[in-house]
């Protein structure tokens, strides 16, 4: 399992630097001039002179890039051009935001999405039919949508919840829980319904395996032999599906922190990309790429825990 996992941290490490090679050669191949965006259309050709410098934008792009890269593998992103923050601080200090979004959102998912696959492969009949209904939906529906009907409805109507802010965890416990469900409801709709449409489609298709069978005429119960030998072997399949759904959720954060004004890498994100403020915006490629990088290889170890055959020694 150790040789596994260095043999992924490897893998993801080539990741990054592919991905970084490519957002920067993209960037600023397609960023035009630069310092003119900086200083403005009534900046002298002096000053823009000046300011491309002072950037580096002078030196050759392969330069940049080895200059930026070394920096950065030394944790040292550089600093934003519009407002002199230091990429790192900058993300940082909404990082923590954003992620206990996305993980919250993922637990809930894989909870409900997981009853609701268990119950409508168990039941079959309408329960069956119910759940594939409700995943269509989940699927038809965007997420924006929902969340604009959750705050008017559940905040602005009822006032069960804040419609806007964020109170950070440490602070208060039933303030953060106040700012984060709505989002976190909005968030998981999709997932949900695409997870749990998964988990029943794999456990019917494993309740009908020879050794299930076996396992049955052996005078196991029904609910024994669902949830400690079913559900885990049909579950590397809604795993892979998690960590799909993982990676498109950070994508889904940034228009649902905006909705509800959560100071989170959204509008950091939307910022930096409309300015073409290119250090910011590599920064968040660089560890936007670093958390899926880590997020699938803890979905492979959990796969291989749930099932034997897929474990590597």
């Amino acid at each position: 399992m150790l040789r596994f996992i260095l043999r992924r941290l490897l893998a993801g490490v080539f990741l990054l630097f592919v991905v970084s090679s490519l957002a920067y050669l993209f960037l600023y191949l397609g960023a035009g001039d630069i310092a003119r965006q900086i200083l403005g259309v009534s900046a002298t050709q002096e000053q823009v002179a000046q300011k491309a410098t002072e950037l580096g934008l002078d030196q050759p792009l392969a330069t940049r890039y080895v200059d930026w890269l070394s920096a950065a593998v030394r944790g040292d992103f550089g600093t934003s051009w519009f407002n002199n923050q230091p990429v790192v601080e900058a993300i940082t200090s909404r990082l923590a935001v954003t992620l206990s979004l996305v993980i919250g959102t993922t637990i809930l998912t894989a909870v409900v999405a997981t009853a609701l696959g268990v119950w409508a492969a168990k039941k079959r009949g309408a329960a069956d039919r119910l759940v594939q209904i409700v995943s269509v939906l989940g699927f038809a529906i965007p997420g924006f949508l929902i969340a604009i009907f959750l705050v008017n409805v559940f905040a602005l109507n009822l006032g069960w919840f804040r419609p806007t802010g964020f109170v950070q965890l440490g602070t208060s416990f039933p303030g953060w829980l106040s700012t984060v469900t709505l989002p976190i409801l909005a968030l998981s709709t999709g997932a949900i319904a695409a997870i749990a449409s998964q988990v029943r489609g794999s456990v019917i298709d494993t309740m009908r395996q020879d050794w299930v069978r076996t396992l049955r005429s052996r005078g196991l119960s029904e609910n024994r032999v669902l949830y400690k030998h079913v559900l885990r072997n049909a579950g590397g399949p809604a795993l892979a599906v998690l960590a799909v759904q993982f990676v498109g959720l950070l994508g889904g954060a940034i228009i649902v922190e905006q909705i509800f004004a959560i100071p989170g890498l959204g509008p950091v994100a939307v910022g930096s990309t409309a300015r073409g403020d290119i250090p910011l915006v590599m920064g968040l490629v660089v560890v936007t790429a670093a958390i899926v990088v880590v997020v699938n290889i803890v979905i492979e170890i959990l796969h291989g825990f749930l099932n034997p055959k897929a474990r590597i020694s």
